[in-house]
């Protein structure tokens, strides 16, 4: 972002930078707190928070950075207005410190997160993340509660749901209208597990069971929910479209992404002709991976001549690409983004459209516990809300911790009368409350059965 960066070296000339903090010191945030402290002008890494301060501390050691270590909200103030850098393992008295600007959460965790990301609105601060599982299944009510406060809540750019936003603004800007927003997958086996993920995850640093629900469809469906909230489309069936041109090999030839419009065209006229906004989906196998796309069209003959002119075809449907993300190297620019100019990377339009439900990865059996995301028990895939409601099906980040009442046969999709649900979690609460304010009428029924 071309203005971000001007604006940010004048914040570093005036030495007013912007105070960031971290929670979450895992893989990405790491990354994340390198590329501040390393190539960021106007920026400085005020505090990382994690469980386990160790991860936090090797963070910053990382950077060649020696941090202080804090345990109460007051000695963090303190030494944010020394202005030294701080671990600490108490995230909501990192994120609702005063002399923060923006809490960045990058935990990968629901139940958690959504207590640090509710503390930190409430207490006025901004915020940016990398949850597509936590805003995938409470974004809308997250947004609402920033709103009040008049602060920004956002997905981060870098990763592919928020370079998918920022395609679709530049789609928008030549006068084409976005109808598909797309992501780029090398595999889709949904049943890969952290068994079978695990000599992959060793090799980069990552968590098994994160890597099996890179695989699994789980990562790809919440991120392409989170894409329609953004922009009012819908999946044009079950699980979307997801052509394969791979023929499960991640390792075969890839086929250029032009060559994959056709395999959506017919799901796209559908939704358009009923009236839709248009798709969120994906393909595996194409190439330039692993990137985003958005198909436009535009009604204008002679608009139309000059996309031919330039090598965009013949149309209907004109594709745009970017042809990679490049995860925690962009985040600073979405902190700056959301700090100086109000501007979200992607944040919900409204209410839920799309959500991730839980599918049975094998034949379950009454009293299994769902453990995690990319686990042994269930997948996700994004469905339409209404069809969530109408069906009573769970979310997948609800499901996480829950016990099963009975069992549930390979392939299905839960409910929620399939599941005994944690009690006293904040998640359940946030999420009860956004079905209330984003669909009343089923509320009241619910609460009358």
């Amino acid at each position: 972002m071309i203005i971000v960066d001007t604006a940010l070296k004048k914040r570093h000339a005036d030495n007013n930078p912007i105070r960031v903090a971290i929670v979450g010191a895992g893989f990405q945030g790491r990354g994340i707190a390198l590329k501040i402290i390393s190539a960021t002008p106007g920026m400085v890494l005020a505090g990382i928070a994690n469980r386990n301060i160790d991860p936090a501390l090797a963070a910053y050691r990382e950077a060649g950075v020696e941090p202080a270590t804090a345990s109460t909200k007051a000695e963090i103030e303190a030494l944010i207005r020394e202005g030294k850098p701080v671990a600490t393992t108490d995230a909501i008295a990192l994120a609702t410190a005063d002399g923060i600007d923006a809490v960045v959460e990058v935990t990968g965790s629901l139940e958690y997160a959504a207590h640090v990301v509710v503390a930190a609105l409430e207490a006025g601060k901004h915020v940016v993340q990398m949850n597509a599982e936590l805003d995938g299944t409470i974004g809308p009510i997250l947004k609402v509660k920033a709103d009040a406060k008049g602060v920004v809540y956002s997905f981060s750019d870098g990763d592919q749901p928020g370079v998918q936003m920022n395609l679709v603004r530049f789609v928008e800007g030549l006068g084409v209208k976005p109808v598909l927003c797309g992501n780029i997958k090398g595999l889709h086996d949904p049943y890969r597990n952290p068994t079978t993920q695990k000599a992959f995850a060793e090799k980069w640093g990552q968590k098994p069971a994160m890597v099996a629900s890179f695989a699994d469809g789980t990562k790809i469906s919440f991120e392409q929910a989170i894409v329609a909230n953004a922009t009012g489309m819908t999946v044009a069936r079950r699980g979307m479209v997801g052509p394969d041109f791979s023929g499960g090999n991640p390792g075969a030839p890839l086929v250029p992404l032009e060559d994959t419009v056709s395999a959506f065209a017919e799901h796209l006229d559908r939704v358009l002709a009923e009236g839709g906004e248009g798709i969120v989906d994906y393909v595996v196998g194409a190439r330039p991976g692993p990137g985003v796309f958005v198909l436009g069209t535009i009604d204008n003959a002679r608009q139309q001549h000059y996309l031919n002119l330039y090598k965009l075809g013949t149309g209907p449907y004109y594709c745009f690409y970017t042809p990679y993300h490049l995860c925690h190297f962009e985040v600073p620019t979405s902190v700056a983004r959301a700090v100086l100019f109000d501007d979200p990377v992607l944040t919900p339009k409204a209410g839920p459209v799309v959500g991730v439900i839980a599918l049975a990865k094998k034949d379950l059996q009454a009293g299994e516990t769902v453990e995690e995301l990319g686990g042994y028990e269930v997948y996700g895939v994004a469905e339409n809300i209404d069809v969530i409601r109408r069906e009573n099906l769970i979310p997948i980040g609800l499901a996480l911790g829950a016990t099963l009442r009975r069992s549930v046969p390979k392939d299905h999709a839960l409910t929620f009368d399939d599941l005994d649900l944690p009690p006293g979690r904040l998640i359940d609460q946030l999420y009860a409350e956004q079905e209330a304010m984003f669909a009343p009428q089923m509320a009241i029924a619910g609460a009358a059965q």
